[in-house]
């Protein structure tokens, strides 16, 4: 089982404000923990979004829209991708997860499970996906 833990964005990494060596300090130490024990698959911050974009999709025509994007509580500051055994398992290295803005400051992560191939029907483009999942590997 695989499992995306958001770190959501605020109005501090909206500009760029790096955080202080005391987190990453402790951000290290948790994501070497998740190493040692083997479910660590992916971490990384992310830019604000003045470095992004997005791509709208209405009434079949696609609009570029360039960052940055005003509602700070609907973005994303960084994430860490695990794959555990369980979701019991998923809740308790979340728990663990160092506050993302530091001990004083408020902040927020999300933890949600990814879809796995054997979630959806056998079809010719579950198919497809699952070929493309052995040859990244």
């Amino acid at each position: 089982m695989r499992f995306m833990i958001i770190v959501r964005a605020t109005p501090g990494t909206e500009a760029g404000v790096m955080p202080e060596e005391s987190l990453l300090n402790a951000m290290t130490t948790y994501h070497e923990e998740l190493a040692r024990a083997g479910v660590l698959l992916d971490a990384s911050g992310l830019k604000p979004s003045s470095h992004g974009w997005r791509i709208q999709y209405r009434n079949g025509k696609r609009t570029v829209i360039d960052g940055p994007f005003a509602e700070t509580k609907e973005l994303i500051a960084g994430y860490t991708l695990i794959e555990v055994r369980s979701r019991e398992e998923a809740r308790e290295w979340a728990s663990r997860f160092p506050a993302p803005m530091g001990e004083t400051a408020d902040g927020e992560i999300e933890v949600r499970e990814l879809y796995e191939l054997e979630d959806f029907e056998h079809s010719e483009a579950i198919d497809r996906f699952r070929r493309i999942e052995t040859g990244r590997r």
